[in-house]
């Protein structure tokens, strides 16, 4: 029976980590959706786009750990906005190729909002 339990951990760790790395591939994609839709908002190149989402992924985790607040667009009203676009906006300053302007930073976190309400599953 023990072993069993064991074999459940070690198949639900590899399924979340495979999860996690879906979810950074397909918030890189998002990210270049946004970019290319977003005035303000830029990055150029497939790496700059995969440091951005793990950048991203790893901030949205920080503050859900941190501050108990979920920091996807639409998870928390206006709060969980904001907070989006401040963690988009600061990514600038670690990701080469990245641009955003405050507006860009709004606009990109409205464009991600309205992607996740639209795909089933939680993109950021």
């Amino acid at each position: 029976m023990a072993h069993n339990r064991e074999d459940e951990k070690k198949y639900s760790n590899n399924s979340s980590l495979m999860g996690w790395i879906v979810r950074l591939i397909l918030f890189a994609v998002v990210l270049g959706v946004t970019s290319f839709f977003t005035p303000g908002f830029s990055i150029n190149g497939m790496w700059s786009f995969l440091l951005a989402s793990l950048i991203i992924t790893g901030l949205d985790y920080l503050v859900e750990s941190f501050m108990g607040v979920d920091a996807s667009p639409l998870g928390k009203g206006i709060k969980g906005f904001v907070i989006a676009a401040v963690i988009i906006y600061l990514t600038q300053f670690f990701v080469p190729h990245m641009s955003v302007s405050i507006l860009g930073a709004l606009l990109a976190a409205l464009v991600i909002g309205i992607i996740d309400a639209v795909f089933p599953g939680r993109v950021m």
